[in-house]
């Protein structure tokens, strides 16, 4: 059977399962919420039982947040709720604590540098290689056009 491109993808948009939109989007504002909810609630119990200034306290709930997310995505558990969870376990910091911490876990087996050094930042890397160097060109062109409307 030889289709051409626009016949394919006529009969595969027909024979997709649909998406629940609706459902989905849901599950990811309650999961990610309720990540936020626990965001705020450490934040809480940061400044106000320990005591901390809300700068220190703030540090702290992403520590928290970030060693809660290694810790589940290691045991397995991280996993199970991001694919209910979709991208509500994405958008807080606990996705980007999974995305480096996932890639490190399943090379551990290959060693120390070959495994877990080389693989770490395969899908985080871009990211950070990206909005670091994107962050410096906008620097630079921000400092250009300061530079010469201040003379």
């Amino acid at each position: 059977m030889d289709l051409d491109k626009k016949t394919y993808k006529k009969y595969a948009k027909a024979h997709a399962p649909r998406s629940p939109i609706l459902k989905n989007c849901t599950k990811a504002f309650l999961i990610g919420g309720t990540i936020c909810l626990i965001g705020q609630g450490l934040l809480d119990v940061y400044t106000r039982l320990c005591n901390l200034e809300k700068e220190d306290a703030s540090a702290l709930v992403s520590v928290t947040l970030i060693f809660a997310a290694i810790f589940l995505t290691a045991i397995g558990v991280f996993d199970r709720i991001a694919k209910h969870a979709g991208a509500g376990t994405l958008v807080p910091i606990t996705g980007f604590a999974n995305a480096v911490a996932s890639p490190a876990i399943d090379a551990h087996s290959e060693g120390l540098i070959l495994g877990v050094g080389a693989k770490i930042f395969t899908v985080a890397g871009p990211v950070l290689l990206y909005g670091t160097l994107a962050g410096f060109i906008y620097g630079v062109i921000y400092w250009l056009f300061q530079a010469l409307w201040c003379v």
